[in-house]
């Protein structure tokens, strides 16, 4: 089964290791048929702590590292 891969916004690196990623994902709504935006945030495991504030990357689907990280910085993209 192919691992999913999520592009978002690094919204906090305070942590050592791992940072905060905000996805927004967008869909019609089954009634209205207007299209919502919704928000999630995922901690994602960066080994080499480079990510910062504001940058655009990508993250990948991995085997849970901690209690809350289950993703990896697979790609970056300075905004």
């Amino acid at each position: 089964m192919p691992k999913r891969i999520l592009q978002g916004v690094v919204v906090s690196d305070k942590t050592d290791k791992t940072v905060v990623v905000k996805v927004e994902r967008r869909f019609t709504h089954p009634l209205f048929k207007k299209t919502v935006r919704r928000t999630k945030n995922y901690h994602a495991h960066d080994e080499a702590n480079r990510c910062k504030v504001g940058d655009i990357v990508q993250i990948v689907e991995s085997r849970p590292i901690s209690k809350l990280k289950s993703w990896v910085v697979l790609d970056e993209a300075a905004s």
